[in-house]
């Protein structure tokens, strides 16, 4: 794959009430837990994307996002990660979800929630660089977007 066909996706940092939205997730019998995101789909910005996908992954409605981390990786590429307000909504899978389809069809496990701050030290969150992120900058990171990888 060449720089040039690179996928793109999109990562959603979204707090309430003390709590961090995430996709718990079961791949393959490994479980772990994530940011919320995807892919942008042609003819998409990342703006675009990231809000279509959080709407898709977890019902719930963002705003004022801030690119704050890049990051690559081989299963998702390109990652552009967005620190955003939560505007509402409560955390399960939209019913066309493609997410909700892999699991009707007893293809791994996602479920969409509130982790509690409290709790991320001891979860497993991935990628693991993210997650030492999270930990140090919370809802305060740096003005300009810092590299992961």
């Amino acid at each position: 794959m060449s720089s040039t066909d690179t996928r793109q996706s999109v990562r959603a940092i979204v707090y309430k009430d003390d709590a961090l939205l995430v996709m718990k997730r079961n791949k393959d019998g490994e479980e772990f837990y994530s940011l919320v995101g995807g892919g942008i789909d042609p003819g998409e910005n990342a703006e675009q994307a990231l809000h279509r996908e959080v709407l898709e992954e977890a019902s719930i409605i963002i705003a004022s996002p801030r690119l704050v981390a890049t990051d690559v990786t081989d299963e998702f590429g390109e990652q552009f990660i967005y620190l955003a307000s939560y505007v509402s909504g409560e955390p399960t899978l939209a019913p066309d979800a493609i997410e909700r389809v892999l699991m009707e069809r007893g293809r791994n496990f996602y479920e969409p929630m509130w982790l509690p701050l409290q709790d991320l030290p001891a979860t497993r969150l991935l990628p693991e660089r993210l997650k030492v992120c999270l930990l140090q900058y919370g809802s305060s990171w740096p003005n300009e977007p810092i590299a992961l990888n």
